[in-house]
């Protein structure tokens, strides 16, 4: 199994990051864990360094900290992806987020960043790792623009069933469903309808625990997978495979 975004840099881990690797590494294939700003991007690369062939990382900026980001912290985090781009496994997360966001100005700097963001990942032709939480049906249109970029992920994907059938109609566009499947009937009648062949498995650790005052980890996606395969009445090995498949093909890992 392969946990596809996580932020096990964050300071959360500060006190047993090395014994969450740990776990990880004694149950999961790879953990992917993504950058959310210029600072941990770079910790994210340091992770995978010191964790090779285990850890990926990806680089982004998170929108809601985008919007109040300067042009000098965007031109750093575009230098950087340039500069790591044979490092990393894809772009993100980055996004736009209409939950936290309602202001006009605030959601057109958001989606201004985020097509910045798109138009490195098509230059580089590599995937991209989005956030795009309550304005998934927006970001399906925002990315018929790109042609280059070879694969779409709509990270912790909780928007429609007719927006998830247009993007498995694209053919180059994934959902991340994470632990979240656990507890929420909406992500759990989401996959008891979406097509496995365009998902994957994700904790978005620390977040997005069993409860709330919790902290999650990798070794969590476990969990996202037997809840697929229950709510699919399918075996948990042909949901590890397919969903641990699909994020080979994308990630290359």
């Amino acid at each position: 199994m392969i946990d596809t975004h996580c932020h096990i840099d964050f300071e959360d881990f500060d006190s047993d990051r090395e014994e969450v690797i740990q776990r990880a590494k004694d149950n999961l294939d790879h953990v992917i864990v993504s950058g959310y700003s210029n600072d941990s991007n770079i910790k994210v690369l340091k992770l995978s360094k010191d964790n090779e062939g285990f850890i990926y990382p990806t680089f982004g900026f998170h929108p809601v900290s985008s919007q109040n980001a300067t042009q000098e912290d965007i031109k750093i985090a575009h230098e950087n992806v340039r500069k790591y781009i044979d490092d990393i496994v894809a772009i993100g997360e980055v996004g736009m987020d209409y939950f936290y966001v309602s202001d006009k100005d605030l959601r057109e700097r958001q989606e201004e960043i985020f097509r910045g963001f798109l138009d490195l990942a098509n230059e580089y032709k590599v995937p991209i790792v989005m956030h795009v939480r309550d304005c998934e049906k927006k970001a399906v249109n925002i990315i018929e623009d790109y042609e280059n970029i070879p694969y779409f992920v709509f990270h912790c994907y909780g928007g429609s069933l007719k927006t998830a059938k247009r993007i498995m109609n694209r053919g180059d566009s994934y959902m991340s469903f994470s632990t979240m499947l656990c507890y929420s009937k909406h992500h759990q009648d989401l996959i008891e309808k979406i097509d496995l062949n365009y998902v994957l498995t994700e904790t978005d650790s620390p977040y997005l625990a069993m409860r709330k005052e919790d902290r999650n980890e990798p070794i969590n996606v476990m969990k996202a997978v037997h809840k697929i395969a229950e709510i699919k009445n399918m075996d948990v090995a042909s949901v590890d495979e397919i969903t641990t498949n699909n994020a080979r093909k994308i990630f290359k890992i």
